[in-house]
């Protein structure tokens, strides 16, 4: 089933994605393949010590958002940027349907949710005003 909205929470492990509508929801979990990624950067040496993001990933992300007709996306670090960005190049129809991206840090689904729409009901009200 499709739904208008859609909320994503991720870090660079994984991925929720909550579609939903005003009575119901259905919710996803994309788990990054590679594992634990976290890069302890050594003093001395070149590089950044930071991974290169996961397309794959993003794209199984893309994937689970389906046809969402507002995105709203959420996480308490830089993957939600490095996301938006991976979006904005590679599928820039959907890159067109994010609403928004705000930091979040480790919400229940329930929280998530609720947060959700309170937004969307923001943006559409912002929306309903053109």
């Amino acid at each position: 089933m499709s739904h208008v909205h859609a909320v994503v929470w991720l870090d660079h492990r994984e991925a929720r994605v909550v579609d939903f509508s005003v009575d119901e929801k259905h919710a996803v979990t994309v788990h990054h393949a590679g594992g634990h990624r976290q890069v302890h950067h050594r003093a001395g040496t070149g590089g950044s010590g930071h991974t290169n993001d996961d397309t794959h990933f993003f794209d199984e992300i893309v994937t689970a958002l389906g046809d969402a007709q507002e995105v709203l996306v959420t996480g308490p670090g830089t993957a939600k940027v490095a996301f938006r960005e991976h979006v904005a190049k590679r599928h820039a129809a959907l890159g067109k349907r994010i609403v928004g991206v705000e930091t979040v840090d480790h919400p229940t689904e329930g929280e998530l949710l609720a947060h959700a729409r309170t937004v969307f009901k923001r943006v559409d009200a912002m929306l309903g005003d053109r």
